[in-house]
Order: structure tokens, then C-alpha cells, then sequence
């Protein structure tokens, strides 16, 4: 039985209604980046992501941002899967899709406003500081999880290209290329200068803990309870491992020696074997983010793109007449000041969804 079909069965979902179907491009990296070498390693699905959204909420300003919504507690494996579709868009959409699934998050974050309770500065989901926080974080936290639970440290040559691209996909957030670090050694001195403005708040523990048991709450709530807590217990203890010890103090959820040494024992070989069946990967991806599954099933699946070209943001600006992200966030700020901005979001909202993969009118 094919690895996608048994693994939907198991977990009690219907066979997939399409097959996967090829990209209409490579987007901005394609095969031959490293990108798509680190990205496409079980690493990122299972731990990487998953750290990179735990720990970002230590930033004050983002923490408040996404506690004012409340849908991190609402709507968990929805949102996760969400962030994982743009995410995953970016390393691996095509082109166009990639631009209008930029243009949608800034929309997206322009209701994402308010004022930080503990400083009582105001916050903006769309502020470049934060962006940058949240983008290095995320690959930063693919990479390590990558060297740490997967193939090791790449090349010095590989890990060049790595930040290079990093600043390339930093373009589709509200982000100056020229602020991301392009070394190993300026990207850990970036995050030495954040550290003083991190903040271990009761809302930000609270969330933490919460979010380091996604194994827990992005798979299906028809799984059966035992079966989803067996496969978070080892992904949290996973998890927490990648995270220096202050950071764990500082977001209360420490954890033992014994436990970091246990997570490697058990879920480097497992995510080995994954690696290694490239269908099994696949099923779980559909499983835990069924609609990264369309964006990524095809890498996977060695599906070559209808036309195998890759493209700078600015390549693909100028052929398909968009703006940069911070073009559109400063037309925000613009109508915010005169009192025509996007209304904020209120707390545990229900308002309807953007699609990343349907174009912006």
C-alpha cells in the first residue's frame, strides 16, 4: 500500500482527491539551491518549524501581537498550517504564487496592531524589526535542527549560500535584504543583540509550553489521544534540545541533560528513515500541514517544475507588476495615519481566511 495512502488511513482521512501536480516554475531557489537541500529534510517539518514558532514569542511585541488574537489557542493546527504553507511557498512556490502569497500576509498582518501591555509601546505584526526576528529565527532554526537531527553541519561554501539565500527570501516580508547577516558568525550576533530585548512574560512562557507539544496539536484531533501524545512526547524533548539552556529558563520550559541525549537517540534515526522513504515524508506532511502538501509534494516526489527557470524578486516584480512588501506596508502606515487603516482584529476572532494561493485583486 502506497506510504500517503496507509498513513491517511490510519489516522481515519480520505484518500487525497487530486494528485499532485507540477509547479508552473522553480520560484527563487530550485533544485540546485541549498535551500531546498536543508528544507526538504524531515528536520524542518518536524522540529525546525516548530522551535522557530515556539521561541520567537520571547520578542514582546510579536507575543502581543499574537496573543491580542488569540488564535494560536483557537485554532493551533490551523494557524500552524497556514504559517507552514507561506513558509513553505517561499522555499519552494512558484514565482507568481510566491509574490501574492506576500502580498496576502501583509494584508494579513495589517490588522495585527496594538499596544504591548508589559512596555505599553505599540505593536504592528508588519514592523520590519519583527519580521527580521521572526525570518531569522525561522531559518535559522531549520538549519540547526538540520545539523543537529538530521545529515550534520553543511559545507563552509553550502552555508555561504544558505544566508544568501535567506536574505533573498527575506524580500517577501517587510524587510531590508540589507539588514540580514549573511555568516554564521553575523547571524550569532544578531541574536546576541535581541537578547537583552527578549522577554520570558507569563504570556510568552504560557505560550511556549504550549507550542513546544505541536506533535501534539497539528495532527489530527480523529487520531486517537494516546497515539498523538506518543509522537509529541519524543518531538517535544527534540525540540527543547535545540534551545540553549537560558532560553529555556527564560521561557519555562527547562529541561534535563538526559532528555536532550534521549531526543537525539530516538528521533535522529527516525527522521533518517523518513528521509530515506521519500512517500513516508510525504504522508506525513499531508498529515500534520495538508495544504504545504500541493507546495512541497512535488519536490519530494521529484516532480520537475512545467518550466524549470528560477527568478530574482526583482525578476519577478518587474514581470508581474507587484510591489515590495514594504512598498505596501508604508501605503498602510500611510492610511493608518489619516485614520482609513485596516480595523484591528479582535481577541479569539472568527473572520474569514485569506488564501495564500489565490491572487490578490
Amino acid at each position: 500500500m502506497d506510504a500517503v495512502h496507509a498513513v491517511r488511513k490510519a489516522a481515519g482521512l480520505p484518500a487525497l482527491a487530486e494528485p499532485l501536480a507540477p509547479a508552473e516554475d522553480y520560484g527563487f531557489f530550485g533544485p540546485e539551491s541549498v535551500t531546498w537541500k536543508v528544507w526538504s529534510y524531515p528536520t524542518s517539518l518536524l522540529i525546525g518549524f516548530s522551535r522557530a514558532v515556539t521561541i520567537e514569542h520571547l520578542d514582546p511585541f510579536l507575543a502581543a501581537a499574537v496573543d491580542a488574537t488569540g488564535q494560536v489557542y483557537a485554532r493551533t493546527r490551523m494557524r500552524y498550517d497556514r504559517t507552514m504553507q507561506y513558509f513553505a511557498l517561499v522555499a519552494f512556490g512558484d514565482a507568481k504564487s510566491v509574490l501574492d502569497a506576500s502580498e496576502i500576509l501583509v494584508k494579513i498582518h495589517s490588522k495585527a496592531i496594538g499596544t504591548e501591555p508589559i512596555t505599553k509601546r505599540p505593536f504592528d505584526a508588519n514592523d520590519p524589526h519583527s519580521q527580521l526576528w521572526i525570518h531569522l529565527t525561522a531559518w535559522h532554526s531549520i538549519l540547526y535542527s538540520y545539523e543537529m537531527f538530521g545529515p550534520g553541519k553543511l559545507s563552509p561554501d553550502e552555508e555561504s549560500q544558505y544566508w544568501e539565500e535567506c536574505a533573498r527570501a527575506a524580500e517577501f516580508q517587510t524587510i531590508d535584504p540589507d539588514d540580514v547577516p549573511r555568516t554564521r558568525e553575523g547571524i550569532r550576533a544578531y541574536f546576541e543583540s535581541f537578547r537583552p530585548d527578549l522577554v520570558g512574560s507569563e504570556v510568552a512562557q504560557r505560550m511556549m509550553d504550549y507550542l513546544v507539544d505541536l506533535g501534539y496539536h497539528i495532527l489530527p484531533e480523529r487520531m486517537p489521544h494516546w497515539m498523538r501524545k506518543a509522537f509529541n512526547i519524543p518531538m517535544r524533548a527534540a525540540i527543547i534540545a535545540t534551545m540553549p539552556r537560558w532560553m529555556r529558563l527564560l521561557g519555562g520550559i527547562p529541561q534535563r541533560r538526559i532528555a536532550d541525549v534521549a531526543a537525539r537517540a530516538v528521533v535522529r534515526p527516525f527522521l533518517r528513515f523518513i528521509a530515506a522513504n521519500p512517500r513516508l515524508e510525504l504522508a506525513i506532511l499531508d498529515l500534520t500541514t495538508p495544504n504545504t502538501t500541493p507546495i512541497v509534494g512535488p519536490t519530494l516526489a521529484g516532480i520537475p517544475a512545467k518550466n524549470t527557470v528560477t527568478y530574482t524578486p526583482a525578476e519577478a516584480r518587474a514581470k508581474w507588476g507587484k510591489q515590495t512588501p514594504f512598498e505596501q506596508y508604508s501605503q498602510i502606515v500611510a492610511k493608518r495615519d489619516i485614520g482609513q487603516g485596516p480595523t484591528p482584529y479582535a481577541h479569539n476572532h472568527h473572520d474569514a481566511l485569506m488564501q495564500f494561493d489565490k491572487s490578490v485583486s
